[in-house]
Formats: structure tokens, sequence, C-alpha cells
């Protein structure tokens, strides 16, 4: 095992960062019961934590890149332990230092497209607003009642930009005063924050706290639970404060407030599953799916692990860009909970979600009838 000498500096590192309250974890273990981890192999946190404690980390494996940031630990924890702040502190050395072990490899080629291009994807920025040609989407003015941050997903890939567009053509339908940065819209970083490149997230932050205040903005709408949890959670850290709203739900305001018919049918089996980021993390459960039983036709089915005991899909803590051998990934797991309901439909609101369940479609047998949908995108076809 190589740790980083001295040993103190590891546990400086961690109560700098947040972490401190690691010394108070008497090894309950509770936190290595509910790691969704240990459904697909054996992984400790709680070892983890421990070895931190003495300043033992080794920097050079993957175990502890493993942890999504899901949440479901700290809630379990009887003595308070901010174990994702000690989790992400220990990586922060690991940056700090540039040891990042082959699976993790990937995050230095994303960290280098963050800085130079505002995207992990390594896009060109003029392509950002892309997703928007030919809806009439306006840029951003102080005017408008809000600002449409769809984030870098929504942005460039093929799959999700269909998110973006039912999103676009949803606000349009309700009359919402709306536009967007294009060009000058930054990654929120939060993922890659995760990984402990803090320097770097707060150089996104900054960036992006700029053009919000330079443009008057005011409200800020998003589609992906990480910007929104960024946004409205972390960027106060910078002293501004911006009114944060999820696509979810805004879209039961929207129906709340008679803005938005639903006049269609959409005659299916649905199951929702619910984001880390949006359920655990900022408590939003019920919007969802009261927007997905107002949609006629629908049928709406639970899986077993729902609300706060969802099960991660896998790519939080910055694994979605990381490399999990297969076997090990919990989006086949979800998938399968999904099909066990007879779900025709898996929804849900956040990308991150949606590129992990249309991977395991594909790679899955008897997974193929299934359809993974944002529900923007159920919304959308209700109309």
């Amino acid at each position: 095992m190589e740790t980083v000498a001295p040993l103190q500096e590891i546990i400086d590192v961690i109560k700098a960062s947040g972490g401190d309250a690691f010394k108070f974890c008497y090894q309950c273990g509770l936190c290595d019961t509910v790691c969704p981890w240990n459904r697909v192999r054996s992984f400790s946190m709680r070892r983890i934590i421990r070895e931190a404690t003495f300043g033992l980390t080794d920097i050079e494996t993957e175990e502890m890149w493993r942890c999504t940031t899901c949440g479901n630990c700290p809630r379990q924890c009887p003595r308070g332990v901010k174990i994702i702040e000690a989790g992400v502190s220990l990586r922060r050395i690991s940056t700090e230092y540039g040891v990042f072990p082959a699976p993790v490899s990937p995050v230095k080629g994303v960290a280098a497209s963050l800085l130079g291009k505002g995207n992990p994807l390594g896009e060109d920025r003029d392509k950002r607003a892309g997703w928007a040609e030919g809806l009439g989407v306006k840029p951003y003015s102080e005017e408008m009642e809000l600002l449409y941050f769809p984030g870098c997903y929504l942005c460039y890939d093929p799959r999700l930009k269909k998110v973006a567009r039912a999103t676009a053509s949803i606000l349009q339908k309700a009359g919402v005063s709306f536009g967007i940065l294009g060009d000058q819209e930054n990654c929120c970083g939060e993922s890659i924050r995760k990984t402990g490149d803090e320097e770097l997230f707060k150089r996104l932050a900054r960036e992006n706290i700029k053009r919000f205040v330079s443009g008057g903005v005011r409200r800020i709408l998003v589609s992906s639970p990480h910007c929104y949890h960024t946004f409205k959670n972390e960027y106060g850290e910078f002293m501004v404060n911006f009114e944060v709203v999820h696509i979810a739900p805004y879209l039961s305001e929207l129906l709340a407030s008679g803005r938005l018919e639903l006049r269609g049918e959409y005659g299916k089996k649905v199951t929702y599953h619910d984001p880390c980021y949006l359920g655990r993390h900022n408590g939003v459960y019920e919007e969802p799916r009261s927007v997905l039983r107002q949609v006629a036709g629908l049928e709406l089915e639970e899986m077993a692990d729902r609300f706060e005991d969802s099960l991660c899909c896998g790519g939080g803590g910055g694994r979605i860009w990381m490399e999990t051998v297969k076997g090990e990934r919990f989006s086949d797991l979800r998938l399968a909970q999904a099909l066990g309901v007879g779900a025709e439909v898996l929804a849900t609101s956040c990308p991150y979600c949606i590129t992990h369940f249309e991977e395991s479609r594909i790679a899955l047998e008897d997974s193929a009838s299934i359809e993974i949908k944002d529900i923007t995108e159920i919304v959308a076809d209700a109309l």
C-alpha cells in the first residue's frame, strides 16, 4: 500500500475540506449495509473512513473512487459523519498528486475539456445551442421570466437533445417567456467537484455566476438534478442567490396554474426512477409523480426501491465518466426492477440516469422492449 506522507497530511486535508466529522465514525457499518455497491460486489465505505482516520489511505486503488455520492449512507449514519465530504476530500489529494487509477483516468481528459471548452464532452462552444435549431428559442434577456439552463449533456448528446427540445416545446406551449445562454453557458461544475478538482469547479462556477449577474438572471430552470443541486446549494458559497427550479416541479407548477394543459393520451405502463440528486439530496419526490398521474391513459407502477430508498443509477460522483465493468452496473439492476413490475417505460428526470439506463437497455437481454424516457418527453407527447 502506498500512502501519502506524512500521514497527518491526509487527516488535515479531510478536515480542511469539510470532512472533519469523519472522526465521529465508530465503525457500526450501517453505511455498508445500504451502499448500492454491495449489491454487485464487496465494498466498504466504513473501511475507507477508518483508514482515513489514521491517514492510511491508499491513493492508487479505485476504492475511494467508487462512491457515487448517492446520499444513502449519510442519512443512515447515527453519528452524523459527513461521509460524502470525507470521500471527496480524499479524491482532492489524488487530484493534487495527479494519481488516477486506470478506470478513473478519463477524468483527466474531462478536466481538460471543461477547462478549454466548458463541457466534459470535448464539444465546441459554438455548437452548444445546436439542440435548439429551428425551435425559435431566443437568447436570454433580462425581461424574460426565466433562463433555461439545459446543461452539458442535453446540449451535446444526441439522445438527450430530445429532452431539451421537448422541454422547449412545453415552455412555448405554456406561454413561458424564456431564453438560453447558448455558447455562453458553462458546465455547472458539480461532478468535477465530486472528483476532487475544487479549483476547476470554482472557475466554472465564477464564470457562470458572472454571466448570470451581468445578464440580470433571477430565475433559472434546469433539467439536470446535478445542476439543480449545485446552483441551489453550492453557488451560495460565492455570496449569490438565484431562484433555481428543476423541470419536474416546474411542470407541476405549470399544470396547477392552468398554463399547461394535457389534451393527449399516453396509454402505457410507466414506472418512475427517483434520481439521487433530485430525491435524496433535495427532497423532490411527489412532483414528478403528480405530473405523470395527470397524463391521460398513463398507468403508474412503483418499483421496490423508490423515494428515499431509490437505487442509484451509478452516474453520480463523477462516475458518469469512469469505467464500470459489466456485472457491476447499478443501472442493470434498476432496469431489471422496471421490467419486473411490467413497465413499458422507465421514466426519470436526470440525464445521467437516462444515459446509464439506455446503455443497460442495449446491453441486457429481454430489455429492448422497454423505453427510457424523461418526464418532459412524456408530457410533450401528451400535449
